[in-house]
């Protein structure tokens, strides 16, 4: 008897899921154990059960909760057009970590700002989805309102943080800038823009947490709009290494320039 094909091979194993006892039961269950079979540990079960016309949006929701379903399973979820045109099964969807990748970033582009902020925080999310919920959001800021720039200064991630800096007003900048997850290396990606205004390089010039670090420093010393007398009262403070490179750059403002040289020469008559 000849060897069966391996093409048929998948085809086998779905009929073997589909022997499975409890997948007709899931079929055709009624609303109160839809409930009980949402927590089943069978892929066959849990794919019958989407076939289940009792199934409800808040099941599905329910069943979206669990982070053990597979790509394979909510491949079939986003695929049906009952469940694919409910905006909190499209949600639960774009922020489930087996969420096949071009699914979820399809699902993306469709998301309110406040779901965008959500999945740009979510540590199981994967890199390149939080990056482009981040890329949505930091689109949309020069038409939010100010209300909405507040609420994004304060619980959004590190880069929508640094865009809301970049952009302001001096309201928002300020509150940005007290952003927990606000990192240095971020702050130092928005201090590098020559473009950003002086009013914003002033606040975080003078911000208590962020002017005492020694990279920053060195990024305000060399930014054109930094108010001269706050950023030259941070040279003593500087090492001499750090002061050498600042001299080394062929843009810096002029009277920080002799002011570097002037601290070099008083270290080394000391």
């Amino acid at each position: 008897m000849p060897l069966a094909s391996p093409n048929l091979q998948p085809n086998l194993t779905y009929m073997a899921l589909d022997e499975n006892p409890g997948t007709e039961a899931a079929r055709t269950a009624a609303p109160e154990s839809i409930a009980v079979l949402i927590s089943s540990t069978s892929e066959a079960v849990l794919r019958a059960l989407i076939e289940n016309p009792s199934l409800d949006e808040t099941h599905v929701c329910l069943l979206l909760e669990r982070k053990d379903l597979s790509g394979a399973l909510l491949e079939e979820i986003a695929k049906r057009k009952r469940w694919r045109t409910t905006y909190r099964v499209r949600r639960a969807l774009a922020g489930h970590p087996h969420t096949p990748r071009l699914i979820a970033m399809r699902i993306l582009r469709d998301l309110h700002l406040i779901d965008l902020v959500r999945i740009s925080l979510m540590p199981a999310s994967r890199g390149e989805l939080r990056r482009l919920a981040e890329e949505r959001v930091l689109a949309q800021l020069p038409q939010l309102p100010l209300g909405q720039r507040l609420m994004l200064a304060r619980r959004g991630s590190a880069r929508i943080t640094g865009g809301l800096i970049a952009q302001g007003p001096e309201q928002v900048a300020r509150i940005a800038l007290d952003n927990t997850f606000l990192t240095e290396s971020q702050l130092l990606k928005t201090l590098a823009k020559e473009a950003l205004a002086a009013q914003i390089v002033a606040i975080i010039a003078k911000h208590e947490k962020w002017s005492k670090l020694v990279n920053v420093r060195a990024a305000l010393l060399r930014h054109p709009h930094s108010p001269i007398e706050t950023v030259l009262a941070y040279v003593p403070d500087l090492p001499r290494r750090d002061i050498e490179d600042l001299l080394g750059l062929s843009r810096l403002p002029a009277g920080v320039r002799v002011h570097l040289r002037d601290e070099l020469n008083r270290r080394e008559k000391q």
